[in-house]
């Protein structure tokens, strides 16, 4: 709601060619904050269920936080090019650039997190966190069937890392684009399957109940989905009207 009023206030006064009202920055100054606590209470939220061992860690909210300043910029970015590829509109290459380096500093800091939790659960000997991890990478009593997702995120992590880290590749379009594209699939892996899935599995009583699944849930998913783009589709729509009346 924060985003949307303050994109319906700032193009409004672009249109009419008037400063934004001042009421405004203050609203813009409060999404900051907003958008960390919203990381923050999710992360929270699985922090606060005792009986899943695998989401009682510190560091969740840090992770969460991470991957988002990752995968956003990234889809950002995709979109960015669509447009310059299908309209006439285009953000410059600045801009690009230095979304380009969020994600490189965040896809670097996420994967520094994972490692450190990793290291903190291995050295340590942990049994009901490791339990989780050794299922998720290495498979437990014959359950693996999340392994191939774990280490394709892992494998695309750092390919992704390869591309942003240099400049050169950093620099170059096609290249950017396929790291975004690598960045959010990966990201996706990592927080949408082994985070909420590996929680789960095993069990507190270390029963293995392998997940697949439903019909509803893809419902539901592909509905989420379809309403972003439905909400994005529109506020682009306005934007380039606007900026297409200002030309």
């Amino acid at each position: 709601i924060l985003n949307a009023v303050i994109a319906l206030v700032t193009l409004s006064a672009e249109r009419k060619g008037v400063a934004p009202p001042n009421w405004i920055k203050p609203v813009i100054l409060l999404s900051i904050p907003w958008a960390i606590s919203i990381h923050t209470v999710t992360a929270f939220l699985y922090n606060g269920l005792p009986g899943r061992s695998f989401w009682l860690t510190a560091i969740l909210a840090p992770r969460f936080l991470a991957s988002a300043f990752a995968a956003g910029p990234s889809l950002l970015i995709l979109f960015c090019m669509l447009l310059r590829k299908l309209t006439w509109f285009d953000v410059g290459r600045e801009p690009i650039r230095r979304l380009a380096v969020i994600v490189t500093y965040a896809m670097i800091v996420n994967v520094f997190f994972v490692l450190m939790e990793v290291f903190t659960v291995f050295y340590s000997g942990i049994p009901e966190h490791k339990r989780h991890f050794e299922y998720l990478f290495v498979g437990l009593d014959g359950h693996d069937s999340l392994v191939p997702w774990m280490w394709t995120s892992v494998i695309l992590a750092v390919v992704s890392l390869a591309l942003l880290i240099v400049p050169k590749w950093r620099r170059n379009d096609r290249l950017l684009a396929v790291a975004c594209v690598i960045v959010f699939l990966s990201l996706w892996i990592d927080k949408g399957i082994g985070l909420i899935v590996g929680g789960f599995v095993p069990s507190p009583l270390g029963a293995i109940t392998e997940y697949s699944p439903t019909l509803p849930e893809f419902a539901i998913t592909v509905g989420v989905w379809a309403v972003g783009a439905l909400i994005i589709t529109v506020f682009y729509k306005i934007t380039l009207s606007v900026r297409e009346s200002l030309a």
